[in-house]
């Protein structure tokens, strides 16, 4: 059986939008056509190339299939990620971007029985689908609370090289949230993306960011950026986590904790925010990140469990 349109969506998570190309492919967006548009005139290029990356999008369904297939166009690469089939919670199959070429098909053979089945689609790379086969019918996943995640490059996935195992996918999974990922690596905190988004409004907000300017002379940036939150949304439930530890820049080492605990304050003046310590997060160690700044495997791993804990204690 081959998906129309419609039945690719009703499986496809992680998309605020969709649009067909000429060529038959469906690609999925995680921003509106403003932003996109912004980032596409921004001074700053790589941001237009992550903005519409497969960060955090999953086919997700209940099926008795033994075969799936699809056909895919890659038009945009940034790091050697991967395309990941889960079945019941394990994965079971791994294809890397590097060992793709730029347009294919790719299959899966699958046991018998019923089982829950999870693509998880690559976080720093942009993957068209086309031509969506299954061999049985086929059962949408029911997600959770809708939750707006936003980001750098750590919220994008780039890191571990797995799609699968970036921190927002790992908590996806231990809280069954249906996640709007806009992570964009690089990305700061810029109030001119914080617009409201035509039909989508969601139940909970993360924002995990300021890694990436902790060398500013003032927070103004983040004063504003929380102002314009307040303005779009209200009072949703906002969780902020205020940038990981970072030993990449030792010198600079007692400026980027200032900051850090200014992000914290600013935060934590709304009624609506609650505020987790990213430093309690992930080792203060090599070991866990690729660069002293990317978590790897592991370090998502500890990132993950270690914020879906401290949102539990929170109330969030």
């Amino acid at each position: 059986m081959r998906l129309s349109g419609e039945q690719l969506k009703s499986i496809y998570f992680g998309a605020l939008r969709f649009e067909e190309t000429p060529d038959g492919y469906l690609q999925a967006f995680q921003y509106s056509e403003s932003q996109t548009e912004y980032f596409k005139n921004s001074p700053i290029t790589f941001w237009y190339d992550r903005c519409s990356a497969s960060t955090a999008k999953t086919f997700e369904f209940t099926t008795c299939a033994t075969k799936i297939s699809f056909g895919y166009k890659l038009i945009w690469k940034g790091s050697e990620d991967s395309v990941e089939l889960y079945v019941n919670g394990l994965a079971e199959a791994i294809q890397y971007v590097k060992d793709m070429e730029d347009e294919g098909i790719i299959s899966f053979d699958l046991s018998e029985g019923e089982k829950q089945v999870v693509i998880y689609l690559p976080a720093d790379a942009t993957l068209l689908i086309k031509d969506f086969e299954i061999n049985a019918d086929f059962i949408p996943a029911v997600k959770g609370e809708k939750v707006l995640w936003i980001g750098d490059s750590i919220t994008q996935g780039f890191g571990p090289l797995r799609s699968s195992h970036t921190y927002v996918s790992i908590a996806g999974r231990l809280l069954n949230y249906d996640i709007l990922n806009q992570g964009i690596g690089g990305y700061v905190y810029d109030k001119n993306t914080m617009v409201p988004m035509e039909g989508y409004k969601p139940e909970k907000i993360i924002i995990a960011m300021g890694t990436n300017q902790f060398g500013s002379e003032t927070m103004k940036d983040v004063e504003e950026y929380y102002e314009c939150l307040k303005n779009v949304y209200g009072d949703t439930p906002v969780l902020c986590v205020s940038p990981l530890w970072r030993g990449d820049h030792p010198e600079s080492y007692d400026v980027f904790v200032r900051f850090c605990d200014n992000v914290k304050k600013i935060a934590g003046q709304y009624p609506n925010v609650k505020v987790v310590d990213g430093f309690t997060l992930v080792p203060h160690l090599s070991e866990y990140f690729i660069d002293n700044l990317h978590p790897n495997c592991l370090g998502m791993e500890l990132y993950a469990r270690n914020l879906v804990d401290a949102m539990k204690k929170c109330g969030f």
